[in-house]
């Protein structure tokens, strides 16, 4: 009988790992290394977790940043890599509001690393909202001003987009995207001996009122990343549940009131001026309030204090959030949140019947085209 050739092994795809020649080069450092994978790490919160990850740990991470637009991602890691130029910084192509580019996404990451020790989910989507600009000066001398600018309460509401794969926009780049990767991701998150972490950002824009379990993409309400964040929440309890005992545990956090990109697209219009005058409004709020982190650097507080936790010593029923005193000091508290664990399981086995029928829907297509 002869024996059958072995096929040789594809070398990653260069174009999604610039650094993969002298990686393949060092596969045995790879495997000694933490490797965290970073969602929406081209700006704002994503990519202040990064530089404050490689600031402490450059030597002993392999740094992955998941991003949707490759052009700003290469930036991102340039100016990572001027930092920081002995780190070792990957690039990802992944748009989490497409199913098949998260497929194909974590179809190269399984294909390059052995194992994945941090995956934080952090790429997020807020359509721009309808401002009401009455209600909003309204509320500046009302006693909800702090609570109105932290989530937007009372002075938004959002038409949601639908995607290609005919599911609302919102829903699978906040959410339905990300809980497919953690699917697919599964056998280089699981390994014996050693936990993995999941850390999802959150908000404290996740309200219970805007969530129903009936409509879980929001299909039929006003408040898609409200509805998606209190998701998020519930989603997390739920892989605890689910994922524990393999090793893999869920955390979630919230930034705080945080000026990034997202945050500017909450109010399009404004122009530049009036942002740069109520920034002394935001200052002066934060002496009543330590919600106001302000800085992407201050809002990835959680996210890096989770980064040095034990995750058994974490409860899956608190929300970490990022604070700044009004000194300036950052700190992480974590707070109960408003969740049950059967709302979260029953979720979770909806999530799992949307994944089965999406998956369906795509072999019938790849079928339809051969």
């Amino acid at each position: 009988m002869t024996p059958q050739r072995r096929k040789p092994v594809p070398e990653p795809d260069s174009r999604l790992f610039p650094q993969c020649r002298h990686c393949v080069s060092t596969l045995g450092l790879i495997k000694m290394r933490k490797v965290v994978l970073v969602t929406g790490a081209n700006s704002g919160i994503g990519l202040a977790l990064c530089q404050r990850l490689l600031s402490l740990h450059a030597e002993s991470l392999h740094l992955c940043l998941a991003c949707r637009n490759m052009q700003r991602a290469q930036a991102a890691r340039s100016d990572l890599l001027a930092s920081h130029p002995a780190a070792n910084v990957d690039l990802l192509q992944m748009d989490t509001s497409s199913i098949s580019s998260v497929l194909i996404a974590a179809k190269e990451v399984k294909a390059r690393y052995d194992h994945l020790d941090y995956l934080y989910l952090n790429a997020g989507f807020m359509p721009n909202p309808t401002f009401d600009v009455k209600a909003f000066f309204k509320g500046l001398f009302s006693s909800n001003v702090v609570t109105m600018f932290a989530t937007g309460e009372g002075i938004l509401t959002q038409t949601d987009g639908v995607t290609p794969d005919g599911l609302q926009q919102v829903f699978v780049t906040n959410l339905f995207g990300h809980f497919l990767l953690v699917r697919e991701l599964e056998p280089v998150l699981y390994h014996p001996n050693r936990t993995s972490r999941l850390v999802w950002t959150s908000s404290s824009n996740a309200h219970r009122s805007a969530f129903n379990l009936e409509d879980i993409q929001h299909q039929k309400g006003t408040q898609p990343y409200s509805s998606s964040k209190y998701a998020t929440d519930l989603l997390s309890l739920a892989l605890n549940q689910h994922y524990n005992k393999q090793g893999l545990y869920s955390s979630v956090i919230c930034p705080g009131f945080v000026m990034t990109n997202l945050t500017y697209g909450i109010l399009p219009s404004f122009p530049a001026f009036l942002w740069t005058l109520l920034m002394p409004v935001f200052w002066l709020i934060r002496a009543f309030t330590n919600t106001f982190t302000l800085t992407p650097y201050n809002g990835s507080e959680a996210l890096f204090w989770l980064f040095r936790q034990k995750p058994e010593s974490l409860d899956p029923f608190a929300k970490y959030h990022s604070l700044t005193s009004v000194l300036g000091n950052n700190y992480t508290q974590p707070q109960k949140m408003d969740i049950t664990l059967e709302t979260s399981e029953s979720l979770y086995m909806k999530l799992l019947q949307l994944e089965r029928k999406m998956r369906d829907k795509l072999s019938e297509n790849e079928n339809s085209t051969c």
